[in-house]
């Protein structure tokens, strides 16, 4: 990306952003968190779920843990999975080999909370409003980012909300986040689509 790509193209009028460079933010986005796509490769996803695997596990690059909750040593980051597992073996494939500050990847997955080990990321797979909400009655009280693709989940309490399909599209409760210790790196802040802060969300583009 060069010195001026963060610049308004010439056929960008007042605040509205063109079709053009909302292509390139969302394409910076991928790129940023998706260590397997380049700038300048067109994004082709044929299952979401490579995107969202590879999100997570970029996701401990870019977010700062509480030292308490870390694991001890260089013991390996934890990714939970809870709810019926949307992934299949996408996440073993993604997170095979690799590591982050030195840390390897572990994934768990777990009908209710209550089976989950101390995880740092957990993704929620809860088709169902009601156990979404309880689970993170649990889990918004511990430092763990919590993750989904379903709608409502930052007001309920998440930390962090996506959708993939031929734009990338990601939200981030900050109040969540700030009230259990996670520090969420100023550049994932920069492409997020939505903030919730102060308990207002800010759509930022």
């Amino acid at each position: 990306m060069n010195a001026n790509s963060n610049l308004p193209c010439e056929h960008c009028v007042g605040n509205r952003v063109c079709a053009r460079r909302k292509a390139r933010v969302a394409l910076w986005l991928v790129a940023l968190l998706v260590s397997s796509l380049a700038v300048g490769q067109e994004v082709v996803v044929d299952n979401p779920y490579k995107v969202k695997a590879a999100f997570l596990r970029n996701f401990a690059h870019y977010v700062v843990w509480p030292k308490q909750a870390l694991p001890a040593g260089n013991a390996p980051w934890c990714i939970g999975v809870l709810g019926p597992d949307p992934f299949g073996d996408i996440l073993e494939t993604t997170l095979r080999g690799r590591t982050e500050q030195g840390r390897g990847f572990v994934i768990v997955r777990a009908a209710t909370v209550a089976e989950l080990p101390p995880c740092q990321i957990v993704f929620m797979a809860y088709a169902d409003a009601a156990k979404r909400r309880t689970a993170l009655a649990v889990l918004k009280q511990q430092p763990v980012l919590t993750v989904s693709d379903e709608p409502e989940f930052l007001p309920d309490g998440g930390v962090i909300g996506f959708q993939v399909t031929d734009r990338v599209r990601m939200s981030i409760n900050l109040d969540q986040a700030r009230a259990v210790s996670l520090t969420i790196q100023t550049k994932m802040l920069e492409v997020s689509s939505e903030i919730l802060e102060n308990g207002e969300m800010r759509r930022m583009r």
